[in-house]
């Protein structure tokens, strides 16, 4: 019966998993181990689960969702900033890690009909795992780069132009690994193929949206602009209208994105370039006129996606 439906929210550190049921309340403790993943299977077997919820925690959380998901729960793996603003409307100041599995049971309660559910997927988190690597390398040259030019001594020099050569063979490996990925994989190379197809998007693009932007071809538009933090959100109160603003979203394919774009505008692409000079020519902010490109590029992905196809040149 609907009345006797439970969610299940899940706090996860290193060691445990807090859980809490809503709405009945019901609090229970295990090992974030394979035991204890067992364990609370047995448990929510005897109930009847709606859906799972987990907060992202580094990795801490992975194992736990490839658990459930596979024994045939639905499951949630939540950004921690959503569920810490629907707690903030709920008033929760506090803290704690029961209180946070409470929350986050309540949050996929009331937001599950927006959310996305969890699938265990091998050779995409391989790929993310790869990707993510390669911009914390990228990350450090650029830091490094940035040394060499204010450093006179010889020693700091040498050691910089050491490390920056151990960083790009480790970054070339990586980029060879991450092709081997995708090209290795069936349903990944096809989805690379229809990408590289558009105009503008080079292996980094792909990869970055093969392996963190899962929801690409599968929600609206306006949806995965938001979810990339690249749709301006309206505020308007009573009389007073303000200009959209862009607010969160993931950082690591927003800056791939819109490296992508910069590379596409001075490449005068047609798919894009026409639509950008448009809002230039009529006042636009750089600023502004750039993230609508990168709007536009991400909706034109997003299409290639959905409809299975590759992208149509216009002669």
């Amino acid at each position: 019966m609907l009345a006797d439906l439970q969610f299940v929210g899940i706090d996860v550190s290193k060691e445990r998993l807090d859980v809490r049921l809503h709405p009945s309340g019901k609090p229970l403790t295990v090992a974030n181990t394979p035991a204890g993943f067992g364990s609370l299977k047995a448990k929510l077997q005897r109930l009847c689960i709606a859906a799972i919820g987990l907060e992202a925690s580094g990795g801490y959380e992975k194992q736990a969702a490839d658990f459930f998901a596979t024994a045939g729960f639905v499951v949630y793996v939540l950004n921690p900033a959503q569920v810490r603003t629907f707690a903030t409307s709920l008033k929760i100041a506090a803290k704690t890690d029961a209180l946070d599995a409470a929350v986050i049971a309540r949050y996929i309660a009331t937001a599950r009909d927006v959310l996305m559910a969890y699938q265990p997927d091998p050779a995409r988190d391989r790929l993310s795992a790869l990707a993510a690597q390669r911009r914390r390398l990228m990350g450090e040259a650029k830091e490094i780069t940035s040394l060499l030019g204010t450093t006179t001594e010889p020693l700091l020099k040498r050691m910089h132009n050491r490390r920056l050569a151990v960083i790009a063979r480790d970054v070339a490996e990586l980029e060879a690994e991450i092709k081997t990925q995708i090209n290795t994989d069936g349903i990944l190379s096809q989805q690379a193929v229809r990408l590289l197809s558009l105009p503008g998007v080079g292996p980094v693009l792909t990869a970055t949206l093969i392996a963190d932007l899962r929801e690409l071809g599968h929600i609206g538009a306006k949806q995965l602009a938001s979810l990339v933090g690249i749709a301006p959100h309206a505020r308007q109160s009573g009389k007073t209208t303000r200009s959209g603003k862009c607010a969160r979203g993931r950082k690591s394919v927003r800056d791939v994105l819109y490296m992508a774009t910069l590379s596409a505008l001075k490449a005068k692409m047609p798919h894009l370039y026409p639509f950008y000079k448009r809002l230039r020519e009529a006042g636009k902010p750089f600023k502004v006129a750039l993230v609508a490109a990168m709007h536009k590029f991400l909706t034109i992905l997003n299409a290639i996606m959905r409809d299975n196809s590759e992208f149509r040149h216009s002669h």
